[in-house]
């Protein structure tokens, strides 16, 4: 921003950061000249863009309604080509997009690996009971209201909680987790070949638990989560880069912008969700400016579950908003009762 100012001194430069209360505050400001940085201008749904060009120019992509009726619906619901080439050729003109690659052009390569576990057992029957609770619950007639949706979202935690690790649901569970074997596989894996690594989840309680192991097996580790202070993430961030633990547990909240890890060259994403930019954004902790070695990302995904048909569904959007602009993910809230039903099975 400061560079930025350089270029335009008459020019004052506001941070934005929130939801839609600071999007229309910043909307009132009085300017001769506009312009929106970016790193995520389509993050989870496609109305994020026409948000941007109402600040930018008000009434260029109609209002909000008329937008949805026009694009959003369209092309996210029926992939109609000719409402997203419209929309693109539209927005073209006033988009100036700087990716990484072509910036850092010396940035050592980003291998990315899908590491499919399969699931069997106990955790493979607890796994089969919410989804049929789930599907019940999305077949009850209720999914349209809100008590219905926050129904939904709690059987989906639910599921996805078992897939982590049944424990984090069941507190006398103590079968098999498939794939908190297969991450501590992993973390040996990477360690007799030298590698060091930040392992991220969206669960706390999953880090607590993955934590556990790694005393048992005596690896070193630093642990980060939202609940740590500023001071001591500079601190953490500063010994793993000078110093040799091999192993930095993150929550993703915590740890998806704002702190450079160059100190490591491998990232597990331990549990997926929608947002595939969020995912990315906490990659680019590692694979980013001063990194010197190839990274290696690996996603962990238990085979024959939710996860894989959301896997197929991010890559799904990505690739249709790729064609309007950077990469549309899956929201929640978007999502049909078919579109649902499919991702269970």
């Amino acid at each position: 921003m400061e560079e930025f100012a350089k270029f335009a001194p008459d020019t004052r430069v506001i941070p934005i950061t929130g939801g839609a209360a600071v999007s229309k505050a910043v909307k009132t400001l009085n300017a001769g000249h506009r312009l929106a940085l970016t790193g995520t201008p389509i993050e989870n749904r496609l109305s994020e863009l026409w948000s941007i060009f109402d600040f930018l120019m008000p009434g260029f992509l109609y209002s909000q309604k008329e937008f949805e009726q026009r694009f959003a619906v369209p092309v996210t619901k029926n992939k109609d080509q000719e409402a997203m080439e419209k929309l693109r050729k539209m927005t073209s003109p006033f988009l100036m997009r700087r990716r990484k690659e072509e910036v850092l052009k010396d940035l050592p390569a980003k291998l990315e690996e899908v590491r499919y576990v399969p699931i069997s057992g106990e955790q493979q029957k607890l796994y089969d009971a919410e989804v049929l609770k789930l599907k019940n619950t999305i077949l009850d007639g209720t999914m349209g209201t809100g008590t219905g949706k926050v129904k939904v979202l709690a059987e989906l935690t639910k599921i996805r909680e078992i897939c982590c690790d049944p424990s984090l649901l069941y507190e006398n569970y103590h079968e098999e987790s498939a794939r908190r074997e297969a991450a501590i596989a992993l973390i040996r894996q990477a360690i007799d070949g030298g590698h060091r690594m930040l392992l991220f989840s969206q669960f706390t309680s999953m880090l607590a638990l993955l934590e556990e192991e790694l005393k048992a097996e005596g690896i070193p580790y630093y642990i980060l989560t939202g609940s740590t202070s500023k001071e001591k993430r500079i601190r953490l961030v500063h010994q793993f880069n000078e110093g040799d633990v091999p192993v930095f547990l993150i929550s993703l909240k915590a740890g998806g912008n704002g702190l450079n890890l160059t100190g490591a060259d491998i990232v597990i994403h331990y549990d997926p969700w929608w947002n595939l930019a969020a995912q990315n954004q906490a990659t680019d902790r590692t694979h980013r400016i001063g990194q010197t070695r190839q990274v290696t990302v690996y996603r962990l995904i238990l085979k024959g579950t939710i996860e894989e048909r959301i896997l197929r569904l991010q890559e799904e959007k990505k690739d249709l908003a790729d064609q309007v602009l950077s990469g549309e993910n899956v929201s929640l809230a978007s999502l049909s009762q078919e579109e649902l039903l499919e991702l269970l099975g």
